[in-house]
């Protein structure tokens, strides 16, 4: 097998082997879906392979009114050896009129491939979810499964070897297939800072910087695919590391941040160590967060916004206690209700999330939802009719025992569970509420 592998590779790859590569890092995002994103993890990425020696330029294409031009002129003018494309979203999760968005990364690698023959290698959240299927859709060479930091310079090093690439974790490769079993970073200490000097000119300074300081979720929301981008086990950054990286961007002149952190809150003691930190330095920021609405209590909240937290998107996704308990929500609508008015008391924003037509819904816990959600101090509220089915989620398999999607869909192609028989009167009910209410959107 790693002759063959060794073979194939040397077929498909025409590497000049250079102790230092010219590595071309395409963040492929150009959809606005929820803020203008700056691409962290691709950032991580640029700054580990700079570590190891190479020689590294990065184009995020978010940053430019059209794509072509930029990617012509830095191929031209920079010669990559190896192109690197991040993948962050793969649709819009809409079920009524779902937006595919990799037709467009698609043209991103042919246009590529028209301008150079470096090999082109995919990573990102999204490729994450979809290994296999991304790889096959974008026609490119190997893809990366989760964490790119480490695998990605160990991949260059290598190629500019001409070693095969058997046991590399989380490695796919276009005609061989998956090489080895993925691994987290269990570390984050380890991590270099972003490097974010690298693109800080192309952004406007009242961007929402996406920041993160922890990773992985156990909650196991039926619906959710964080653990299969990364993992089920909470790894967090030692606070003093995640403050040297917030003030980095502060000196940037960076003050308005968005933390991805899937749950900001837990646990609640590394929530409340980081508040005190940023309150100590006196960075002056102001931040959104994702919080889970169990497990908070005041002093966390009175922290939060005494270190410039402004807002939260607060996913309690159903004011039902049935449905809640169907989609593994570990909290009540009684602790949503405490936590919301709580934020409204600090005065911290809050953005509440609906997702409605779930396994076990009806018309009655629809309603319920709905009441519950017209209840709460909310800001805003965010609805969604059906829910995205994702691989490897309790949801899909109940889609698959259900017959609604078939064992062997791969689902990149967006599918949604939905109850049939309250899909028309959702949408009649929901365009009802929602045209008295202004600040519910769908």
């Amino acid at each position: 097998m790693e002759i063959k592998q060794q073979n194939t590779l040397q077929n498909v790859y025409t590497i000049i082997i250079k102790r230092l590569m010219r590595v071309l890092l395409i963040s492929a995002n150009t959809e606005k879906i929820n803020i203008l994103p700056m691409p962290l993890g691709l950032l991580y990425v640029a700054a580990a392979t700079i570590n190891k020696g190479h020689d590294v330029r990065v184009l995020d294409l978010m940053t430019h009114e059209e794509s072509w031009h930029p990617i012509k002129e830095i191929i031209e003018l920079f010669h990559p050896h190896v192109i690197g494309i991040s993948v962050r979203n793969i649709d819009d999760q809409n079920m009524h009129s779902p937006k595919f968005l990799l037709e467009e990364v698609k043209n991103t690698i042919h246009y590529c491939r028209s301008l150079s023959d470096a090999p082109i290698i995919l990573g990102g959240a999204g490729y994450s979810i979809f290994p296999d299927a991304v790889l096959a859709y974008l026609e490119a060479d190997i893809g990366i499964q989760g964490e790119g930091e480490y695998i990605f310079p160990e991949l260059l090093e290598r190629l500019e070897k001409g070693m095969g690439l058997g046991g590399l974790p989380g490695l796919y490769v276009k005609g061989i297939g998956f090489q080895g079993k993925r691994t987290f970073i269990h570390d984050l200490n380890a991590l270099n800072i972003s490097g974010v000097q690298s693109l800080s000119s192309a952004y406007n300074r009242n961007l929402w910087v996406p920041f993160q300081t922890r990773r992985g979720c156990p909650m196991n929301c039926s619906y959710c695919s964080t653990a299969t981008i990364e993992g089920r086990t909470i790894r967090k950054r030692p606070p003093y590391i995640a403050i040297e990286e917030l003030k980095v961007f502060v000196e940037q002149g960076f003050h308005r941040f968005f933390f991805v952190d899937n749950t900001f809150n837990l646990p609640p003691s590394y929530a409340k160590e980081m508040c005190r930190m940023i309150i100590h330095q006196n960075l002056n920021i102001t931040w959104q967060s994702i919080l889970y609405p169990g497990k908070v209590d005041e002093d966390l909240i009175r922290l939060m916004a005494e270190a410039g937290c402004r807002e939260v998107s607060l996913g309690f996704e159903s004011g039902c206690e049935r449905i809640l308990k169907n989609m593994n929500k570990r909290f009540d609508p009684e602790e949503i209700r405490t936590t919301s008015l709580m934020l409204k008391k600090y005065g911290i924003q809050q953005m509440g999330f609906l997702m409605l037509g779930g396994p076990g819904e009806t018309r009655e816990s629809v309603l319920e939802s709905l009441n519950f959600a017209d209840s709460l101090p909310l800001d805003s509220l965010k609805i969604s009719q059906g829910i995205r089915i994702y691989p490897y989620t309790t949801l899909a398999k109940i889609a698959i025992s259900e017959g609604l999607i078939s064992p062997d869909d791969s689902l990149l192609k967006p599918a949604f569970y939905m109850v049939r028989e309250i899909e028309d009167w959702l949408e009649e009910t929901l365009n009802a509420w929602m045209a008295k209410r202004h600040h519910w959107i769908a």
